[in-house]
Order: C-alpha cells, then structure tokens, then sequence
C-alpha cells in the first residue's frame, strides 16, 4: 500500500523552495545597497575635496615617491627645523600613487573605497552571515551613521579594529587561540597606516588580562568572572601580546613612533576633532543608543565576561572625550552587540540552513564593484573638480600668488594649510593640520593672534610674513585691510590676499 503524504505537511517545503530564492535576491539587493550607498554619496557629493587634512598627506605622499624616503622633519611648513614623523606615511603613500594613476579622482575614490571597507568589516563583524540578518543591518547602518566619514587614516584603524574585534570574539566563541596568530601581522600593517594602532594594542592588553583573571577565578574556584565560554591558552595569548607588540616597532621609525603616541595623548583646544562630543549632532545621539545597547546587551547575560566588558568601558571613555575616536565605540557596541544575540542570550531566532544560499556574497561582490566603477566614472575631469574645491578652498587666490610671486613667507588660515601645501608647494605654511608637528604652544600662540586676543606682533610667524591669504570675511582680513601697513591686493568670496608694505 502507498503512503499518501497529507498535502498540509508538503505545502510549507514547497513554499521553502520558492521563498529560498526571493530571500535571497532580497539579502542581495540589501547589502549591495548597504555596501554602496555611501560611495555613491560621496561620488555625487565629492565632500573628500573640502577635507582640510587629505592634502597635506597627499603632499606628504609625493614627497615620499620623490625623496624614496620617509620624512623627519617639518616639510612644508615654516617650521621645517623642527622633527615630524609622519605616522601614516604608508596611507600618504597609497595616496599619492593613487594621485599619480588617477589625478584628482583619486581623493574622491579613496573615500568611496574607505566607506565599503567600513560598511563591510561593519556587516561582517555584526555576523551577517550567520544570524539575525536584520539585526546585522540594523547594526551596519548606524555604526556608519555613527563614525564621522572623512578621507583621513583613521578610518583604516576604525576597520583594522574591527578586524581585531572579530578575531578576539571568535576565538572566545571558538576556544581556538590559533585565530589570534594573525593579530601581529595585522599590527604590521596597522602600525604604518595610523597612529590610532595604539588603541588595538589596549584591546589586546584587555583581552590579556580577562584571559588571566578568568584563568585565577576557575582555579580558585570562584564565579566570579564566569564567561562560561571556552578557557583560552594564558601562555598563548601572552605570547600573541608580546609578538603584536613588537610588531608595532616595525616601522622606519621604529620605538620613536610612540613617541607620536605620548604627544597626541592630550587633545588640543582648539581643534574641533578633539572636542569631547556637545550632542548637536544626530550622529552622536546614535553613537549613545548604540553604546546603551550593547551595554544592555551584557547587562541582560547569564554569564560575566570580563573582556567585553571593559572594552565598552574604556572605548566609551575614549570616543565621548575625543569625538573624532568615535568609530572604536560603534565598532565595540556593534560586536558586543551581535555576539550577544548570536549566543542567543536576548532571543536570537536562527535563520534556517535552506534560506542561506553560497552565491549571495560572491553575487553581492560582483554587483557592488559593478556599482563602483560606475559611480567612479561619474566623477568629473580635473578642472571641473578644482572649480568644486574653489567653492570652499582658495584656489584662485593660490593662483594669484603664484602667477604675481608675491613675497615669502607666507601667513596662512589654519584650514588651508593642508590644500597649501600641495597646490601652492613653493610657500611653506604657517600652520597646517599636522598638529604632532607644531605642538600646543605654536598652535596656541596662532589662534591667539587669529582671534585678536593678543597684540598681532607678539606672533613671530606673523611679524615676519610678506603674503597674508586669509577668508574673505574674517575678522582679522577686514581688520587687517584697514592698515597702511597692509595692502589688500586680490580678493573673492572665498580669500583675501593681502601684502605687507615696506
């Protein structure tokens, strides 16, 4: 006799088989546009061209391919004598032969590329392969809503953290210490790219010393600190310390990069970027919801876990004092987060094996470079490009000084130093983005005089200046105008050039 199989329990493998596909076009659709969205923004947009800090590492870039060499002191800049390390010389150099293939393009396309990176190691650190795909893109998008977008290496670090991150948590998940074998060659890389390989090294330290205080409390007995997760090797973790931190002195400037390190420990007043967060901004609203989640997400475990918990300690101390590190605290809140639902201690629902489909990331690959190509074509020619940074950049009062030779040296905005020295390389800056070099006493010194809060000839560097560029509708080029002892000789709704008269 033959089995009639009741047509109540085929309906719903039937309807697997023909969901199976659909879902995974939508899963497609979702991370290419997750991936791309921000690329093709920013080919649209080009805000990489108004970033004040891009050029001088551009400039920095081309000095490194015409010297051969890496530099040791103030180059373009007034200050020359003075020993500068350029942390992130492998990024200027990337840069600049990018520059070298693409022209102007390439500052643009450097911010597309950083923004997939960014959205990807994002995706895959929220484990969007594995479970809870919504939740994964939830995730992605406000880390990247979350972490300021600029073409600076900082964003290298942002995503050589999150491949820190995913290393560390998988081997807690895992047991398996031989994932962290890779740490130090990552260091390699990392320490070159930005000086920000530090805040790697203080995860590693963290995650060395939840491994030893677990390692006591289960000797002793105690519950302490019960992670309840596989009890990695003391020694071998040690030892993966030991190594990445030597792997940091691999460097052409050796054990001197920490000394980059010691200078950038205290933010500088004046500099935006190292203002502690005024919440009147939406991103950083999102970075608190994030960072409140993920400190839910270990609020609500059944276990103590040590490591991840002082991760999100000292990364919030980090990011809500320095707004500009905010990126290492989305970065933490996205993995605590994910691994919390992925353990399935806040009520992961596990995505069936039939929904997950292999060509939907090589799918994805492909139509995303698709997508970026295209809108890298979209970017316009080299003149068309100089005419956008004219908008905010001074481009045309740069042209004036070097077609008429005005006088050296030059006193220059503190915004423009960086586009000076590389559009107008024959006129070393006053001051640039490059705040290791010039240290807080020149810094404070030119702000000062900037903003009229001390006598105008207290200010070497502005005593002795010929050329004057300053923005058009500043305060002190108004002032300044009204002087005999100036001349204003070019002016746009961009720049004043003024000259002093002997």
């Amino acid at each position: 006799m033959t089995m009639q199989t009741p047509e109540s329990q085929i309906t719903p493998a039937r309807s697997t088989r023909t969901d199976a596909p659909a879902a995974s076009f939508v899963r497609v659709l979702t991370m290419l546009f997750l991936f791309c969205a921000a690329a093709v923004y920013e080919a649209v947009h080009l805000s990489s061209l108004s970033d004040t800090d891009v050029w001088w590492h551009l400039s920095t870039g081309l000095w490194i391919l015409q010297n051969h060499g890496v530099p040791h002191s103030g180059i373009s800049s007034q200050y020359s004598n003075l020993p500068w390390i350029a942390s992130s010389w492998t990024y200027d150099l990337l840069l600049a032969t990018a520059y070298k293939l693409l022209g102007l393009r390439a500052i643009p396309m450097t911010l597309m590329l950083f923004k997939v990176a960014l959205a990807a190691s994002a995706f895959l650190l929220a484990r969007g392969r594995s479970r809870n795909f919504p939740l994964a893109v939830l995730l992605t998008v406000a880390a990247q809503c979350a972490i300021p977008l600029r073409p600076l290496p900082n964003l290298c670090s942002i995503v050589c953290f999150a491949v820190e991150l995913a290393l560390l948590f998988q081997s807690l998940r895992t047991g398996n210490v031989r994932i962290l074998y890779w740490l130090p060659l990552l260091f390699v890389l990392w320490v070159n790219l930005h000086i920000q390989f530090v805040y790697g090294l203080i995860a590693l330290a963290l995650f060395l010393a939840a491994t030893l205080a677990e390692d006591i409390s289960r000797r002793s007995g105690s519950t302490w600190c019960d992670s309840q997760l596989p009890l990695l090797p003391l020694g071998a973790v040690a030892a993966v310390t030991v190594f990445s931190f030597v792997a940091t002195l691999l460097s052409p400037y050796g054990y001197h990069i920490y000394e980059v390190v010691i200078r950038n420990a205290t933010p500088v007043p004046y500099i935006a970027d190292e203002h502690a967060m005024n919440f009147r901004q939406p991103q950083h609203y999102v970075l608190l919801l994030l960072a409140m989640s993920a400190f839910l997400a270990l609020g609500r475990r059944r276990s103590r876990d040590p490591f991840k918990l002082a991760l999100m300690i000292v990364a919030s101390m980090v990011a809500f004092r320095i707004q500009g590190d905010a990126g290492f605290l989305a970065m933490a809140s996205v993995a605590v987060i994910a691994d919390a639902f992925f353990m399935g201690e806040i009520g992961a629902v596990p995505v069936s094996p039939e929904r997950r489909v292999k060509w939907e990331m090589p799918a994805t690959m492909v139509l995303l470079a698709v997508v970026f190509v295209a809108a890298a074509c979209r970017i316009p020619s080299r003149q068309t490009l100089l005419n956008r940074i004219g908008e905010s950049l001074p481009v045309r009062a740069a042209d004036y000084i070097r077609e008429n030779r005005l006088p050296n040296p030059l006193f220059n905005e503190y915004g423009w130093g960086g586009f000076l020295t590389f559009y107008l390389p024959n006129y070393p800056v006053v001051i640039d983005g490059r705040t290791d070099l010039y240290g807080d006493e020149i810094i404070s010194r030119y702000f000062k005089v900037t903003r009229a809060e001390v006598p105008l000839n207290t200010e070497p560097a502005f005593a002795g200046a010929q050329t004057i560029l300053l923005p058009a509708n500043s305060a002190m080029a108004i002032g300044l105008a009204k002087f005999s002892d100036f001349k204003a000789v070019y002016s746009d709704n961009v720049a004043t050039v003024l000259v002093r008269q002997n």
